[in-house]
């Protein structure tokens, strides 16, 4: 019942129609030559500095938020004044802390991350601790699970993954909780978790240190793509039944399918789920910063590289789980 009510929660539209309020006072000249006795006309106050250098924080290097976040970095530098510093993380959740603090301006995130970080919910870490400053920018595109492990494992199907040493992701990533969901959902207890970054993942299934990794990441990730080009890679399918079971379990999975070819030697459809990636910002961001990144973003789609299937200014705010920050939606309307 609880998942039914947090997906009713998610489902309401967000009211877009919020607009930055302009707030001015009109001076009033006076005329030249005017007698003695007035007093003399106030100095302005001196104003703050404006913003021309934002923060953002991505996610690991192996993933897709890294390489997409230097690219919206290079197009908003590109069309105007702002310089954008991209800093490499544990992606969801750390990031979703360092915008809490103030170190973060801009954060990539998973939407469930994003709903269960606002409302206080859902995550250990934020679990009575709402983060209520968290705002929305804009949804981007899917982030697919995929569960990968090399052809010696013997492993091809979930239930092959019971005994198993498993990497979910680095510890408190949006990649561990999807893991530890998942695999919950399917009644597998009985494995050894490992926690690490995708890069440090592949590395592991390399060595044989483990037998199989969680990556979540809009496809191809960066990671899976080098190791398929130097060992047999099979992905694990979620599907059937046990499709069903973590689409039931919880409201933020959506049915997906990576394409056959994505990755080297894997030449057959794999169907399995995911979430969505989404840019998230802090309530004290001033909103004209906010607009002009998000509109030196969206007006310039056609300069990035990376996921432009689905990202897209009619499609940025399907899935938004929280409030959209003002600036944002001054821009989307």
């Amino acid at each position: 019942m609880y998942l039914k009510s947090v997906y009713q929660m998610m489902s309401t539209r967000i009211n877009r129609r919020r607009f930055i309020a302009a707030a001015g006072a009109t001076g009033v000249a006076g005329l030249a030559g005017c007698t003695g006795g007035e007093e003399p006309a106030e100095e302005p106050a001196d104003e703050e500095p404006a913003v021309t250098q934002v923060s953002w924080h991505a996610g690991g290097t192996g993933g897709t938020y890294y390489p997409l976040s230097n690219e919206i970095k290079s197009v908003v530098e590109g069309v105007s004044d702002y310089t954008v510093q991209v800093q490499s993380t544990g992606a969801s959740v750390e990031n979703v802390g360092s915008l809490a603090a103030g170190e973060a301006d801009f954060a990539l995130i998973q939407n469930d991350v994003g709903f269960f970080a606002k409302n206080g919910t859902g995550i250990d870490a934020f679990d009575g601790n709402p983060v209520e400053s968290l705002m929305g920018v804009a949804t981007l595109y899917p982030e697919t699970i995929t569960i990968v492990t090399l052809a010696d494992t013997g492993i091809t199907s979930t239930a092959d993954l019971a005994g198993a040493v498993i990497n979910t992701g680095d510890l408190g990533s949006g990649t561990q909780v999807n893991a530890t969901q998942i695999l919950e959902a399917l009644g597998i207890s009985d494995y050894d978790e490992q926690n690490a970054g995708f890069s440090t993942a592949a590395d592991q299934l390399r060595n044989g240190d483990i037998d199989a990794a969680f990556v979540v990441g809009g496809w191809p990730v960066g990671a899976i793509a080098d190791l398929a080009t130097t060992n047999d890679v099979v992905l694990v399918p979620i599907t059937g039944d046990d499709q069903d079971a973590v689409l039931d379990a919880a409201p933020f999975y959506a049915a997906d399918t990576i394409p056959a070819g994505t990755y080297s030697g894997v030449d057959s459809d794999t169907p399995t789920v995911s979430v969505q990636a989404m840019i998230a910002t802090r309530e004290g961001l001033d909103s004209s910063v906010v607009e002009d990144i998000t509109t030196a973003l969206f007006d310039n789609l056609d300069q990035l590289t990376i996921k432009t299937d689905f990202i897209s200014v009619e499609s940025a705010q399907d899935g938004m789980p929280i409030e959209l920050h003002p600036g944002a939606a001054a821009y989307f309307g």
